[in-house]
């Protein structure tokens, strides 16, 4: 398997994981799979644009383009619920929140002015634990060495953590 949403969704079948993570309901896991499909045409590549453009050109369009889709995070997913697709964390929580947190690499915070996703962003860093920052610690690592202590202090703030978790390149 090649696409990360097919990937975690045959680990959630395979494996005896908490039923929120991919329900088994039909109703929830067709808001599930709703979102993991929107996700691919939307939250990803404009994600991504902004985080591989940032080093190369511009960002107008790009920026442009993710803020719209913040836009609908907002008012599609999250009106009225505290996680993507309901009460609960799901792999659509992992699969945005890992989108949006990448533009970190280029020193932009896409959700610096979006209060509604910051707090869902908290619930989903809390709800994952360490295993969050644990996940991003390469991406947190290349920040330090772009931007420097300045950066990192900031860094640190937002994800309310005293130190940058280790880098284990043995795994």
């Amino acid at each position: 398997m090649c696409c990360s949403d097919a990937i975690l969704k045959y680990l959630t079948t395979k494996y005896d994981v908490p039923e929120h993570w991919y329900p088994r309901q039909p109703e929830r896991r067709a808001r599930v799979d709703e979102y993991t499909a929107w996700h691919h045409t939307n939250t990803r590549p404009h994600a991504a644009k902004v985080f591989i453009l940032e080093v190369w050109t511009r960002l107008n369009r790009a920026l442009s383009d993710l803020d719209d889709t913040l836009d609908k995070l907002e008012s599609m997913f999250l009106r009225r619920q505290p996680f993507l697709c309901g009460d609960d964390i799901t792999v659509a929580d992992l699969l945005a929140t890992c989108e949006l947190t990448q533009p970190l690499g280029g020193g932009r915070d896409v959700l610096k002015e979006r209060p509604q996703l910051q707090r869902w962003r908290s619930r989903v860093q809390s709800a994952v634990g360490e295993a969050f920052d644990e996940a991003h610690s390469v991406l947190y690592h290349l920040v330090k060495i772009k931007f420097g202590n300045r950066f990192v202090e900031l860094l640190l703030r937002l994800h309310s953590v005293e130190q940058l978790p280790p880098l284990h390149p043995d795994r």
